[in-house]
C-alpha cells in the first residue's frame, strides 16, 4: 500500500472567540459559563463536533430568553476559537479573566456531538452533585436525570477547572460517534434535530438552575 500524505503547518493568524451574555438580575458580574467551539477538523463540516455544541449554547440562551426566565447570575454564551489545534482561544480567556475566576460561577460545554441526553457530568467537589438533586428530578421527566461525578468535562474549559470552578457537560449517547468524528463524515445529516433540541433543553434547564443557586458552589 502507497501512502501520499499532504498535511502542512501553516503560520498562525489571529481568530477570535465569539462570547455573549444574558446579564444577571441580581449578581451580574458572577458567571455561569455555556459553550462549544467554532472550529472544525478539516475533513469535515464540523456538524457533530462541534457544530452542534455551539447550536445548543445558543439556543439553550435563546429558550431562557424565550421563557422571559431572569437568571440571577449573568449567563455567558461563548464559542470557542481553536479547540482542535491548541485550545488557544480557551487558554487566552482563562488568561484574559485570571483576576476574574473567582466570579466564575460554574462552565458548561458541550462537545460530544447531539446524540440523545441522558444526564450531566460534574466535575466539582462531590457536595455539587448532592446541591444539584433537585435539578436531577426536573431532568429525569426527560430521560435526562443522571448525575455523574467525572474527572474531567471539556477541553475549553478544562483552564477553568484546574482553577476550580465547577464544571458541567451533557451526558450524551455517543453510540455513533466515533463513526464520524473528525472524518469527512461529519456532516449535518447526521444531526437528529429532536435529540438537538432535547441537549438545548437540557443545557437551559442546568445553566438556568446555576445562575439561581441560593448559595455558592463549593470549591
Amino acid at each position: 500500500m502507497k501512502l501520499v500524505l499532504t498535511p502542512q503547518t501553516l503560520p498562525d493568524v489571529e481568530s477570535a472567540n465569539v462570547i455573549a451574555d444574558i446579564k444577571g438580575s441580581e449578581h451580574p458580574e458572577q458567571m455561569v459559563i455555556v459553550s462549544g467551539h467554532l472550529d472544525s477538523w478539516d475533513l469535515g463540516t464540523g456538524a457533530i463536533d462541534d457544530g452542534a455544541g455551539v447550536a445548543v449554547s445558543i439556543e439553550a440562551a435563546n429558550l431562557i430568553q424565550k421563557l422571559h426566565l431572569k437568571p440571577k447570575r449573568t449567563i455567558r454564551v461563548i464559542a470557542w476559537m481553536n479547540e482542535e489545534n491548541g485550545e488557544a482561544g480557551s487558554k487566552q480567556y482563562a488568561k484574559d479573566h485570571e483576576k476574574q475566576i473567582s466570579n466564575h460561577f460554574a462552565a458548561m460545554e458541550t462537545d460530544s456531538g447531539a446524540g440523545h441526553p441522558v444526564g450531566v457530568n460534574i466535575k466539582a467537589n462531590p457536595e455539587v452533585k448532592k446541591m444539584f438533586a433537585p435539578v436531577a428530578k426536573i431532568l429525569q421527566d426527560s430521560g435526562a436525570g443522571i448525575l455523574d461525578l467525572v474527572e474531567h468535562c471539556g477541553a475549553d474549559i478544562e483552564s477553568l477547572e484546574k482553577a476550580g470552578v465547577p464544571a458541567f457537560s451533557p451526558i450524551q449517547d455517543g453510540r455513533f460517534y466515533f463513526n464520524y468524528h473528525h472524518t469527512a463524515a461529519d456532516t449535518l445529516d447526521k444531526i437528529v434535530p429532536k435529540e438537538l433540541a432535547e441537549n438545548s433543553a437540557v443545557i437551559a434547564v442546568v445553566a438556568y438552575a446555576l445562575a439561581n443557586m441560593e448559595r455558592p458552589l463549593p470549591r
